[in-house]
């Protein structure tokens, strides 16, 4: 039991549904559990300020985060992989986020009550997590088409009017229709290919086959990464299908002409000094070529016990 551990907590409220749950709610959940909170750092602080500073507060047994994929990502890169303490800082999540695609994949509960309670009774796990030059991801790194079409989404984020909603729908439109395919050259397990393509995905591990749901992975801690590769599809029929969520989440098992292989070294260039990269759903411009890898359980994730494993801690 991890009841009445010291935790240390990073609410990012513009995360998904977060904003819609006052904070201190979130901590008052978390006293009634008997978690004891430590003090949080300034609110007005980046993100990434404020995750660096709550998880060297001394004395604490986890970090906790509040928030969506974007932010459960952040908090990742301040923490797996360390030789220092921070290295073996287990990460509670309240999944409070528009997908919540780590949450799923670990199981705990996904409403307030029930995620507090799986960090107060939890163990803790060692997953994989995937980097591509130093920016760590969870779920995937998706290139072309999808990684356009967040940037045009970012930029538009803020502005809830119906004037911006029309210049969304005009934007994304364009994009679909006018995006050229993406040229870059491989090297794939010390094997060399041209690839042109309108998306390319890299997912840490593989998804797997689950009726009436999305990226669910088969494995998170089994050490590879699995490549997708899309050279072609009709912006039209994307349209009329309704692929365009799937492409951007990259969920692409089912798509026509798709290549899925497992990889264990990849590394991607191309002529333009930087790509744009979506990294669990953040845009972003990486400098070519993107050396793409696997930290083999780098992060400690708490999770709700199951039947096998009550009360059982993973040792760091």
């Amino acid at each position: 039991m991890l009841a009445h551990m010291r935790i240390s907590l990073v609410i990012n409220a513009a995360s998904g549904s977060a904003g819609a749950v006052p904070p201190e709610t979130i901590r008052e959940r978390l006293a009634a559990s008997g978690l004891r909170i430590a003090c949080e750092p300034d609110p007005g602080l980046p993100l990434r300020q404020r995750l660096e500073r709550a998880a060297r507060e001394p004395g604490i047994g986890a970090l906790v985060v509040a928030g969506g994929d974007g932010t459960v990502a952040c908090a990742a890169s301040v923490l797996c992989g360390s030789e220092t303490p921070l290295g073996r800082l287990p990460l509670g999540l309240l999944p409070l986020g528009t997908m919540n695609l780590l949450a799923k994949d670990l199981g705990p509960p996904l409403d307030l009550d029930g995620a507090v309670a799986a960090i107060g009774s939890g163990v803790v796990r060692r997953i994989d997590v995937g980097a591509v030059n130093g920016e760590v991801f969870l779920i995937n790194s998706v290139l072309g088409m999808p990684a356009r079409l967040a940037h045009h989404r970012e930029a538009q984020r803020g502005r809830p009017s119906l004037a911006g909603l029309a210049r969304w729908t005009l934007g994304l439109v364009r994009h679909l229709g006018r995006y050229p395919r993406l040229s870059v050259t491989a090297r794939i397990d010390g094997q060399e290919r041209r690839l042109r393509v309108r998306a390319l995905a890299v997912v840490n591990n593989d998804y797997r086959e689950a009726p009436g749901q999305i990226l669910v992975r088969a494995s998170l801690d089994g050490g590879s990464l699995t490549l997708y590769v899309l050279p072609r599809l009709s912006p039209w029929r994307l349209l009329r299908v309704g692929l365009a969520l799937a492409l951007a989440l990259g969920d692409w098992r089912g798509l026509p002409g798709v290549e899925r292989r497992a990889v264990a070294d990849l590394t991607l260039s191309a002529p333009r000094r930087a790509l744009r990269v979506m990294n669990d759903g953040e845009a972003r411009l990486l400098a070519s070529p993107l050396r793409y890898r696997i930290l083999r359980r780098a992060l400690l994730v708490m999770i709700p016990p199951g039947p096998e494993e009550t009360g059982q801690r993973e040792p760091p």
